[in-house]
């Protein structure tokens, strides 16, 4: 008998029946690119319109509430959803037991962040910061409520349920976000837009989602699911001090706008790890952990992803820094060229963040979340370190300091899981080599075409659109002739824009002008 996730005695179905994990793979990245592109589009859109709303004060004192988010957003599941996912066999007791304890936990931090609202306003020597935080909080516990059924759709590989409530939820927070800042809320619509979005995605999920809770509860089911949870939310929680220790030392010594402009910086150099690397984790972590015993199998996977991370993130950084004047005072305006040299400091960081941040999955499926808990606990207090060293010099200090720490750290992470896949390093390398070929050649090609196209005198705007006009001539032809995943993956694309584009016409019964020429 095929058992259903409405089934109390079943074990939950690992993923859709007759879903081969090699096409649970290729779908999963398909959508992952699909979000990442809506996603990235929205996120850019908006951003460049809130910069230009927005004072480098009233974006850094938004800042300093989602400093708040990040921890507690590590503790409002203890990490039960991951262990969900990781767990070979799950049923309705463990589904419930994890639901109501999240939620519990939601209701106990929006409790807490409301009651702290002064203390946190108090650290930072910023009266306004107070009621920011308050509101804030209440989406701690809209987020609790959709934990459970997002980790339920990430074990059932349904990546197209979790990508379209993602862009849903994208949309409409931009919409608010937009129509608050316009009307002159200042910080509050980079709040409004937070709420919006965890809002509008848990409305969705519980729409997608045909799971409901039940009134069950167990608390050595707990202990069983928080045994791999506490340990990955102590890995969590160090890597959420260490990625926010930054902007915690800055907002309280150096000042909200000093922030303001290191957040505007550091969140566009954070571009391909948010919108690229991050959903394409979460949708291997699943496959992963079903082929948990096939190190073979994972490590080729893995060397494919890692492929198609860089061969997406390099180019993107590595061009930002050239034109990054250009790109700064074109987009967000002449008030933020203060970020200018952040982001030329920290873009090639981003890419070893990007190779690292994508093989942590791997030691999480396996269940090595204590070699995850160890890595944090020793990385953590050397980057701390260094922001704490760097803000003698300010932001720009702050983000070398960084960057002569997050690269070598990177490095250890990426050591650790080749060693653990048994991969060879000659293999990585290989893999890397046709990319590096690639994007070698770009930088070389925008480099002069930067150099010639100012020696024109022509305005920012110009060089920054004939900059990467030539950068994507010269890289996207390469990558599609030499780089053999990326080639594969446009195939991918291509055939799902078709079967949508297939389906669309015979539910409406009419040919659509953007299926001519496929």
């Amino acid at each position: 008998m095929e058992h259903t996730l409405d089934d109390d005695t079943a074990p939950a179905t690992v993923m859709n029946p007759g879903l081969s994990l090699r096409r649970a793979a290729g779908s999963g990245v398909a959508w992952s690119a699909i979000l990442t592109v809506v996603r990235q589009v929205t996120q850019v859109v908006v951003a460049v319109i809130l910069a230009r709303l927005l004072t480098p004060k009233e974006y850094g004192l938004a800042a300093m509430a989602f400093i708040l988010t990040g921890f507690v957003l590590t503790l409002s599941d203890v990490s039960l959803g991951k262990a969900l996912v990781q767990r070979a066999e799950i049923d309705e007791l463990d589904r419930s037991t994890v639901f109501w304890a999240s939620v519990g936990l939601g209701f106990i931090l929006t409790a807490g962040g409301i009651a702290g609202s002064p203390l946190i306003a108090g650290l930072f020597d910023q009266p306004k910061l107070q009621p920011l935080v308050a509101v804030l909080s209440i989406g701690f516990l809209l987020i609790s409520l959709q934990m459970t059924q997002a980790a339920l759709f990430q074990r059932e590989m349904r990546f197209r349920a979790s990508a379209l409530r993602l862009i849903g939820g994208t949309v409409v927070a931009a919409v608010v976000a937009i129509v608050a800042a316009a009307s002159g809320a200042g910080s509050w619509a980079l709040i409004a837009q937070e709420l919006a979005f965890a809002a509008t995605s848990t409305l969705l999920l519980w729409t997608l989602s045909s799971w409901r809770p039940k009134f069950m509860f167990s608390w050595a089911r707990l202990r069983a699911l928080g045994g791999f949870g506490i340990r990955l939310v102590g890995a969590r929680l160090l890597g959420n001090l260490n990625d926010n220790a930054d902007s915690m030392l800055i907002g309280r010594f150096l000042g909200s706008a000093a922030l303001g402009v290191y957040s505007v910086a550091f969140n566009l150099v954070m571009v391909p790890l948010s919108r690229l690397v991050l959903p394409v984790s979460d949708s291997l972590f699943p496959i992963y952990s079903r082929i948990q015993d096939d190190r073979g199998r994972m490590g080729r996977i893995w060397l494919r992803t890692v492929v198609l991370v860089v061969a997406v993130s390099g180019p993107l950084m590595l061009g930002l820094l050239v034109v990054a004047p250009e790109f700064v005072s074109t987009v967000f305006g002449d008030q933020w060229t203060g970020a200018v040299p952040v982001v030329r400091i920290l873009a090639p960081v981003a890419v070893v963040i990007s190779m690292a941040q994508i093989s942590i999955s791997v030691l999480l499926a396996l269940g090595r979340s204590g070699t995850v808990f160890r890595y944090s606990a020793v990385s953590t207090p050397l980057t701390v370190g260094a922001f704490a060293v760097g803000l003698h010099w300010g932001v720009v200090g702050v983000a070398t300091c960084y960057a002569c720490t997050a690269i070598p750290l990177a490095a250890v992470m990426i050591v650790i899981v080749v060693r653990v896949l048994d991969v060879r390093f000659r293999e990585l390398l290989g893999n890397l080599w046709h990319v590096l070929e690639a994007t070698a050649a770009m930088v070389a090609a925008v480099l002069a075409a930067h150099w010639y196209l100012h020696s024109e005198s022509l305005s920012p705007a110009l060089v920054l659109v004939g900059v990467v006009a030539v950068g994507i001539a010269v890289y996207v032809p390469i990558c599609l002739l030499r780089v053999r995943p990326i080639r594969e993956e446009a195939g991918r694309l291509k055939s799902l824009f078709r079967s949508s584009v297939g389906r669309a016409r015979q539910r409406f019964g009419q040919p659509l002008a953007v299926d001519r020429g496929l």
